[in-house]
């Protein structure tokens, strides 16, 4: 079951590591004896299906997810192995996909209008005449 990150990348299931383990989740007696919870690992650096510039921007941009080049998910939330297994793939695809998404477009910078800056104005006009209003007023 390869991993479709997106319709460009798709990871084989051969890169990807399972690791099964007791939840503590959901589930009562039966989380106590089942290996419901799911821990998938993905190896970065050494993956055959990233280029050498994705995978650059991938481990400067998970570099704190990243333990020695890999990448591990883990998902507990269901009381089903197969249903945790499928939240850790939607996980990781995730991960992977807004770790290599584009930057977004550096703000420029604008002016605000005459008119919002006038209203602006007016409305601190306002309010400051209303806390005139509510001084006391002066000995004289």
């Amino acid at each position: 079951m390869d991993l479709e990150v997106t319709p460009a990348l798709t990871i084989p299931s051969s890169e990807l590591s399972w690791r099964f383990s007791r939840s503590s989740g959901p589930g009562g007696q039966h989380v106590n004896t089942s290996d419901s919870r799911a821990e998938l690992s993905w190896n970065v650096a050494e993956s055959a299906v990233l280029s050498d510039g994705q995978r650059e921007v991938l481990v400067a941009r998970l570099g704190r997810r990243l333990s020695s080049g890999v990448i591990t998910v883990t998902a507990a939330e269901r009381r089903s192995q197969l249903r945790n297994r499928q939240i850790a793939l939607a996980k990781l695809a995730e991960l992977v996909s807004e770790g290599l998404a584009p930057d977004a477009a550096p703000r420029r910078p604008t002016k605000p209008t005459r008119g919002s800056e006038r209203r602006r104005l007016a409305t601190k006009q306002l309010r400051s005449a209303t806390k005139r209003q509510r001084q006391r007023p002066s000995a004289e």
